[in-house]
């Protein structure tokens, strides 16, 4: 647009005769200057709800943002157009026919809200956008990107059905399921995983074909015998007396005029248990059922919906058992060829049912679970004939994949663990068992299988070759791997550093990460696969360095409402599969996860909508908490759980669920005095305050020795969670940071604190400026702790810093020092007064025998960067400052030192050993002497 540019060219006088050629010449070096100006900023990354391209949108007024790129400094964004259609053609010639923000002077690049035209369900829609920054340049409009509205309404489902090959009777529904094994009067409460399939004619030209599926409790869907998508294990889990998760897929490609079908394989999930072999919990909300809605558009305008109904047709899948906890057995045999594709004879099915699902259907907006990782065998050893174990070296969440040949009817059973035992064979006695994976051969020269609708933990896998007839040939396993499953959130951080045992501890907490997350954040991927809240918050801070978890966080947010009850209380778990006994039904320092996330959430992404919709339930928890409390102290609960002491790991030893329990409490009425003042419900503010501050005198009256000034038995944990939390009175701050000190120093630098406390430990510390104390005590391998699972031959974190056999081997509850590798000893951190990044803070702390330090770590508004060296009294660090961001540097020096950036000497503030700096966006290298 002519009124946009931000380049002028010279009016020039000329002999044509003479000077054409420079002329010429001088117009195409100006041409280049002047290009050059306006693509040194572009618009990249553009993303809806935090997602790119995504299909099946719900919300209303969808939030869109973007990230700028430019190679100049000190750039901020002044202002920005945004433009939507339903016609990409119409972007490209610029016009907006939805939306047409017009110029909008405005710095937010993240989380603005859509305001045009009322948005359809179903529909696509297409935007781009341009911006201006502080230097008056103008960027070229961005890159086309879109997304596709859900279904935003029941109607929107146009009288689709609930489906399956059976109905559960209402007298046989368990739910929330039952702990354990249940009954014996139950029997196996065996099920039918059944094939679902539609065959219909489509007569005309397609344009656009698009379906809307919910599977319980999982699905694989295939049309004209593709499959659709990688997704493993779609939808996510979720309380089925609610709610299921639809997921939006786009089909186009898939479909042709002329006969098509549609296919869709159920599995149980967590919807359906079946009594058998192992599991963490027995019950069912109903059979596998399915509903979907497909539509067609048609090139002449008019369309085309196929819903779930009577007239679909079902029959038993080859599938003949699934658990979540139990394994999946497969057989081969009972394979119909081509039973998704046109020309199928579906004559013996049976017709599908219609059945009773969950009332409400929600668009699935996190990202999906994939496979993620292929595993080859690192070791095999022979057991005995046709039994070997294989080893792939690493601990992870997965499944088996087998390659095999034999006879008709023979069969692969596979053992996977997380161990073996002293005669090597597979050791499920921590991970649940007997847990196992079966196939049956058809006799095919080569055969391939791999679980569709379950995983495990694993490292190991013991396989079992079992011919049909005793004394047979035994079957041939060609090839056997290992397929890690994870949620797909993006990796956007990095770390390494010049000491190998924080390296090594890295990638131990970021397997357990990667184990534990998919969708929901649970505890360990084998004997329980709950999602155990308390790390959503205390691991929260470490996982949204390394993943972008915006979307996956407000799915869990979801959870949490679903789960609370009239009074307010909300369980341990969420969704609450099973209704556990005290003291794992509530737990405060679990339970304020419905308070922590919401607001830690909108510290790392700006989600401002999340934190508004989840303030009625935090407000209702407050009141449970102070219904709880007995002069404002809570003491119920299970602490500072699997923390150190004289006995073996378990319930807290060192420390008073009062003062876990109680200090979260004050914690959460402090957070709810800042969500309350940001959302503009200022008659909440003094309510919270005078609470908190009830609280504080309570604590401090109950745990405080003004003489050893430390709290209760000086545990780690105690003084380190009344320090962060803010109990501590400004006067006694020292001392308390002393009394912690003094703990850990006397214990020859060894930790105690377990899975609520070592967070707070390491805040307390790195708040304090005791970074120091933090490398003593995890560069070390002799005491419980990183160092100790590591050389005791943890490849992922364990449930316990002793590495006990007997419980988890991947854990990720304790992985809280990755937070202090980005935010200690890389430096990467935002001010307290910050939103999703936009106030950098960049604090290294070069401790121990650590030279070197590179991190990365891609914050909504783009990537922050540090990389740094220390030698002697040298301090060199290169970093990058993302556009539309301002830092503050705060760098190792000493008074006086010569401060230089990017070549020139600056005048620095010197202030409690840092040299402080502050800057714009761009890319600075320091140099300190």
């Amino acid at each position: 647009m002519k009124e946009e540019k931000n380049c002028r060219y010279p009016v020039l006088r000329y002999n044509k005769s003479k000077m054409k050629g420079t002329i010429v010449l001088t117009f195409l070096l100006l041409l280049q200057v002047c290009q050059a100006q306006t693509q040194s900023l572009f618009v990249r990354q553009l993303r809806c709800e935090d997602r790119v391209e995504p299909l099946g949108v719900q919300p209303a007024n969808p939030r869109l943002s973007w990230q700028i790129q430019t190679d100049q400094r000190n750039v901020l964004q002044s202002a920005y157009r945004i433009l939507v259609a339903d016609d990409s053609l119409l972007l490209k010639k610029d016009q907006g026919n939805i939306w047409d923000s017009k110029k909008v002077a405005s710095g937010a690049s993240i989380q603005v809200q859509y305001a045009g035209k009322p948005l359809l369900a179903a529909k696509r829609y297409y935007w781009k956008l341009m911006i201006w920054d502080n230097k008056g340049q103008a960027s070229a409009w961005s890159a086309i990107s879109g997304w596709q509205m859900g279904l935003l309404k029941p109607a929107d489902w146009e009288n689709a059905r609930w489906i399956g090959y059976e109905a559960l009777a209402d007298s046989d529904v368990i739910a929330p399921h039952v702990h354990l094994n249940g009954k014996k009067a139950w029997g196996t409460r065996p099920v039918v995983l059944p094939l679902l399939r539609k065959s219909v004619e489509l007569k005309k030209e397609i344009r656009k074909a698009t379906i809307f599926l919910s599977g319980l409790g999982h699905f694989q869907l295939s049309v004209n015998g593709k499959t659709i998508g990688d997704h493993f294990l779609a939808g996510g889990w979720t309380n089925y007396s609610k709610q299921a998760y639809y997921l939006t897929f786009d089909i186009t490609r898939q479909v042709d005029k002329g006969m098509n079908v549609i296919g869709v394989l159920l599995g149980n999930g967590f919807y359906y248990i079946p009594s058998q072999r192992y599991r963490k919990m027995t019950g069912g909300w109903g059979y596998p059922m399915l509903i979907a809605k497909t539509q067609v558009e048609y090139t002449d305008g008019s369309s085309e919906v196929i819903v779930t109904d009577e007239s679909w047709k079902a029959a038993p899948s080859p599938i003949i058992f699934s658990s979540m906890f139990g394994g999946e057995d497969y057989d081969a045999n009972k394979e119909q060829y081509g039973w998704d594709s046109p020309g199928f004879d579906a004559s013996g099915w049976k017709q599908a049912v219609v059945v009773k699902g969950p009332p409400g259907l929600l668009a699935e907006m996190q990202e999906p679970v994939k496979i993620k990782q292929r595993f080859t065998i690192a070791d095999v050893r022979m057991l005995r004939p046709g039994v070997q174990v294989y080893d792939l070296k690493q601990n992870f969440s997965g499944i088996p994949f087998i390659q095999v040949r034999g006879n008709k009817g023979d069969t692969i059973r596979l053992f996977a663990a997380e161990l073996i035992n002293a005669d090597g064979t597979a050791n499920q006695k921590a991970t649940g068992s007997p847990s196992f994976f079966t196939y049956i051969l058809k006799g095919e020269e080569d055969e391939s299988w791999r679980p569709l609708f379950t995983y495990t933990g694993m490292r190991y896998i013991e396989a079992h070759c079992l011919p049909k007839d005793s004394g047979g040939r035994r079957p041939e396993l060609i090839r056997v791997e290992g397929l890690h499953i994870s949620n797909d959130a993006r990796e956007h951080g990095s770390f390494s550093c010049s000491n190998e045992l924080f390296n090594q501890t890295h990638q131990l907490i970021d397997w357990a990460i990667k184990s534990n997350m998919v969708s929901v954040f649970t505890d360990c991927p084998h004997r329980e696969k709950l999602g155990w809240l308390e790390q959503t918050h205390l691991m929260g801070a470490s996982v949204q360095y390394k993943y972008d978890v915006a979307s996956l966080n407000r799915k869990v947010m979801n959870d949490l409402q679903l789960s609370q009850y009239p009074d307010g209380r909300i369980p341990e778990i969420a969704p609450e599969m099973v209704i556990f006994a005290p003291p794992f039904d509530e737990s405060t320092e679990w339970g304020s996860a419905t308070i922590i996330l919401p607001w830690y959430n909108y510290r790392w992404y700006g989600d401002k909508q999340a934190l508004e919709t989840s303030y009625p339930m935090m407000k209702r928890y407050v009141r449970f908490m102070k219904d709880t409390a007995k002069n404002n102290i809570i003491a119920h609960g299970l602490g500072d759980w699997f923390d150190i002491g004289p006995k073996k790991s378990g319930f807290a030893q060192m420390t008073k669920a009062g003062i876990t329990a109680t200090a979260t409490y004050y914690y959460d009425l402090t957070i709810m005095q800042q969500a309350a003042a940001l959302l503009g419900k200022k008659g909440d503010i003094p309510v919270y305050a005078k609470m908190a501050a009830e609280v504080k005198a309570s604590f401090n009256k109950a745990f405080f020795d003004p003489v050893k000034m430390q709290y209760d038995s000086a545990s780690q944990t105690a003084n380190a969670m009344a320090l962060y939390m803010g109990l501590v009175e400004e006067k006694n701050k020292k001392a308390v940071v002393d009394a912690l000190v003094r703990d850990i120093q006397g214990r020859n630098n060894a930790l105690t604190a377990g899975d609520i406390g070592y967070r707070y430990v390491l805040k307390a510390l790195e708040q304090a400026g005791r970074s120091d104390i933090i490398f003593d005590m995890n560069s070390r391998d002799d005491v419980p702790g990183y160092g100790f699972q590591l050389k005791h031959g943890a490849t992922a974190l364990t449930e316990s810093w002793q590495a006990y056999e007997s419980v988890s081997n991947n854990h990720f509850m304790l992985g809280h020092l990755m937070e202090w590798f980005y935010s200690g000893l890389a430096g990467i951190r935002q001010t307290p007064r910050s939103v999703a990044y936009k106030e950098v803070e960049i604090r290294p702390e070069p401790v121990g025998d650590v030279q070197t330090v590179k991190a990365e770590f891609v914050s909504p508004y783009g990537l922050i960067k540090t990389k740094w060296m220390k030698s002697g009294d040298k301090f060199d660090m290169i970093t990058v400052i993302p556009a539309n961001s301002t830092a503050v540097f705060y760098l190792p020096a000493k008074p006086g030192a010569v401060v230089q950036v990017n070549g020139k000497k600056v005048q620095a503030e010197f202030k409690d050993g840092k040299a402080v700096v502050k800057t714009g966006s761009g890319l600075y290298k320091f140099v300190i002497n």
